[in-house]
């Protein structure tokens, strides 16, 4: 006596096939809800808004190409910016901080110059490339 065998349908023809792009957005959606994002927060000013800076307000700081932080044209360290920076806010709270970045310098110590600017809720930081290498 011969069974009777049940045709199987494929994988594409059957339902589970619709199933599966549902499963994956529910899961992906799922996943996206547990990315954390541990950047900075910038605001970054408007594209038409202009600021005037009194020369008062500002604070001049460099980066060479050793990562050695410069003021007042000596090699201070991240500490000594910090009480720099400060004892310059306790005098004017609106205080412009201006970063000069060396091309070579490491990445590691401009990133934490900015985390010294964002700790001491630094209201203006603006940082730039030097162009003329010595």
């Amino acid at each position: 006596m011969k069974l009777k065998r049940k045709n199987r349908r494929g994988f594409l023809e059957s339902s589970a096939s619709s199933d599966l792009p549902f499963l994956l957005i529910i899961y992906f959606i799922v996943i996206a809800g547990f990315n954390l994002n541990t950047g900075f927060l910038i605001n970054l000013p408007a594209k038409d808004s202009t600021r005037l800076i009194h020369r008062d307000d500002l604070i001049r700081f460099a980066l060479d190409m050793n990562g050695n932080i410069i003021y007042d044209n000596r090699i201070i360290t991240i500490s000594d910016a910090d009480n720099i920076i400060s004892a310059a806010q306790e005098i004017n709270p609106h205080l412009a901080l201006m970063l000069t970045i060396d091309p070579q310098a490491r990445w590691q110590r401009v990133v934490s110059f900015v985390e010294l600017a964002q700790d001491l809720a630094v209201e203006t930081f603006s940082f730039s490339m030097r162009r003329d290498t010595p």
